[in-house]
């Protein structure tokens, strides 16, 4: 009775919240669809788009406002995970035929600030170490990284490498990845290094956890009016890089190979174009790319970020590459 009186009191008494209201969540139930889209809805037929065989892909939909987002993903097998800029995770198994199975959605355990705010969170790159599983979270505006378990259940360590200190706040770590043997290399969306071109990128050598100024610099040339959104290692070792530019109201993604000897201290890095995502093929705001091996194919997959809005889609493509002659 006196718990009863005192709940009753606190509820009657204790002022309303009055402050920035808190980022929404994912609901409980993990509930999506998804459609098949086209790699071009005039021509259905086609495939090809530069050193890219279109394999297929879906777009995915929820009466969840808050579902979308996208900015990373992480494939293994027929397992995805996609991981949003609210720090939302929606992880599935996904067949041959497009369908869904094994549906979840979480959200991250821990992170800069304390997730009241989207800015608390704004995560927008991943990577996993195929050693340990431990998967590493690229932070804007904290500017660091954090590294959960693999099943992103507690964080393990973080860090904001002094080097990032000056990006800026909604411009930081939006490209990143784990190198083999260690390590692990950034770029940042906009911003460039004192004198230099491009933009700045950053090779940790190590865990960049432990060894923090160990490293060194490197500026990235994308494509003429775009910035990396995203990067991943292919299977032979080079780097794959997403550019996304948004002109007239458009989204369009150049894809870029860097080889890494190229990749040396202040050295300035130009790579080579494969692909180019723009109308009339399908084309969105895609932050996040993933490359995997089917036998001896080189899969490369895409995820848009929709920002939740009804103008943009959360897509997921799938392509091959195979280099034309």
């Amino acid at each position: 009775m006196r718990f009863l009186i005192c709940a009753s009191l606190f509820v009657l008494l204790v002022p309303e919240w009055s402050g920035k209201a808190r980022i929404s969540l994912l609901g409980p139930d993990p509930a999506f669809t998804v459609a098949r889209v086209p790699l071009d809805e005039s021509n259905p037929a086609r495939t090809r788009v530069g050193d890219l065989v279109y394999l297929g892909g879906v777009r995915l939909r929820s009466d969840d406002s808050q579902f979308g987002g996208f900015s990373s993903l992480a494939v293994a097998g027929d397992r995805f995970t996609l991981l949003s800029d609210s720090g939302d995770i929606v992880r599935f198994a996904l067949d041959r035929n497009w369908q869904v199975r094994d549906r979840s959605y979480a959200e991250l355990p821990d992170g800069p600030g304390t997730g009241w705010e989207k800015a608390d969170r704004d995560s927008e790159s991943m990577s996993v170490d195929p050693r340990t599983g431990a998967i590493w979270v690229g932070f804007e505006n904290a500017n660091a990284f954090w590294r959960y378990d693999s099943t992103f259940r507690t964080a393990q360590a973080h860090v904001a490498p002094p080097v990032m200190h000056h990006w800026p706040l909604n411009k930081g770590p939006e490209a990143m990845m784990l190198l083999p043997g260690g390590g692990m290399a950034t770029i940042g969306e906009q911003d460039r290094w004192p004198g230099g071109k491009g933009r700045g990128g950053v090779v940790f050598a190590g865990d960049p956890s432990v060894h923090s100024r160990r490293g060194f610099r490197f500026d990235y040339i994308p494509p003429e009016g775009s910035s990396p959104s995203d990067m991943t290692l292919l299977p032979d070792g080079r780097w794959l890089i997403l550019n996304r530019r948004f002109a007239w109201f458009r989204f369009s993604n150049v894809l870029t190979i860097v080889d890494p000897a190229d990749v040396k201290p202040g050295a300035t890095v130009r790579g080579h174009d494969i692909a180019t995502l723009e109308s009339p093929l399908i084309h969105d705001n895609f932050e996040g790319v993933a490359a995997t091996q089917e036998g001896r194919a080189t899969v490369i997959w895409l995820v848009s970020d929709d920002n939740q809005l009804p103008v943009q889609r959360s897509l997921l493509l799938k392509f091959r590459l195979d280099p034309v002659a």
